[in-house]
């Protein structure tokens, strides 16, 4: 194993937190930007991050943590992105050093609100970085279960196998088992559409739907997945493999989601921003719903997204969840 390359971690949440945990098994220090300063100081003084995945212990000697996403960013080979896609932008803006030399990995599940772009044809569109040097990280794999180390695959997916095979042999563990992939439109779609669906399943728990309609609600959102990323990206894929149904299942079913949790909130009848204020976290899903409708209905031959369109009468639109999934009901098979 290289460990000359140098990683750098930008975002301080809870799968950042467990991406610095994967590379600390790995390499001998990661640089790790995040906002919040205090946070910072506490884990330089405790050792561990004290508003996201507390148990996990960090040799603080293994890290070079900065609130300066220029010193992070100068001083590393590859880049791991974990910002909210809703936030990506604001700090980027703040970059004065360049992105040309560096390799970049998405590991976030959502769409920039300013482009209404995925983060690899963000970055792709509006800083030139060509998809060879562009990557995706995707489950399925919760945070909280690496914190726990348990067992987790990750797909790693680059539009060069051979970055996909660095980035991977540097996550792996005994509890982290990795696989590569070339479909980085394809897989970093997923990403984002899973979490609108883990929402729909929140809110069909939500509003006392059982597991039954909850097995035809993930039967037909593999299908819509598959329809949506075929009339963005076709080429041969298996919509079957882990990285796009398994991603979705673990997303729509496990207890560990905030898309779930955001969702069954609003079939209990919270409000958005109510949902949202208690959650103190983000659900990406609820920003992915607004930019994956409108790309979807931009388009002349639009993909047939029930799912979706329901998901997003009842968070931008403010209709009754209960009548909106009423109506669902009747579009599946």
């Amino acid at each position: 194993m290289n460990r000359d390359l140098k990683f750098a971690v930008l975002g301080g949440g809870s799968w950042a937190t467990a991406i610095v945990k994967m590379l600390t098994e790995n390499v001998d220090t990661v640089h790790w930007f995040m906002r919040n300063s205090d946070a910072i100081e506490h884990i330089r003084t405790q050792g561990h991050n004290p508003n996201y995945l507390s148990s996990v212990e960090f040799n603080t000697e293994q890290l070079i943590l900065t609130d300066d996403i220029n010193t992070a960013v100068t001083n590393a080979d590859l880049l791991i992105f974990v910002i909210p896609s809703a936030f990506l932008e604001t700090e980027l803006s703040k970059l004065t050093v360049s992105l040309e030399n560096k390799c970049l990995f998405s590991a976030i599940k959502g769409i920039v609100p300013e482009t209404g772009l995925i983060v690899g044809e963000h970055f792709h569109e509006k800083y030139d970085i060509p998809f060879k040097k562009i990557g995706v990280i995707t489950g399925p794999c919760h945070a909280e279960e690496v914190a726990l180390e348990r067992l987790s695959y990750l797909t790693i997916a680059c539009g060069d196998t051979h970055k996909a095979e660095i980035m991977a042999e540097h996550l792996s563990s005994e509890y982290i088992k990795t696989k590569t992939s070339d479909d980085i439109i394809g897989t970093e779609y997923a990403a984002m559409l899973k979490n609108i669906y883990a929402i729909a399943a929140g809110i069909a728990h939500g509003l006392g739907y059982g597991d039954n309609f909850q097995s035809v609600l993930m039967s037909n959102a593999i299908r819509e997945m598959k329809r949506y990323i075929k009339k963005i990206h076709n080429m041969k894929r298996n919509i079957n493999n882990s990285a796009y149904l398994g991603d979705l299942l673990v997303t729509g079913y496990s207890t560990f989601s905030r898309n779930r949790m955001f969702g069954n909130m609003i079939g209990k009848g919270y409000t958005v921003k109510s949902a949202m204020m208690e959650m103190k976290m983000v659900a990406e899903g609820y920003y992915a719903t607004k930019s994956a409708h409108k790309l979807n209905n931009g388009r002349k031959n639009k993909s047939k997204t029930p799912i979706l369109n329901a998901v997003y009468e009842v968070l931008y639109n403010d209709k009754n969840p209960k009548r909106v999934f009423k109506d669902l009901t009747d579009k599946l098979d």
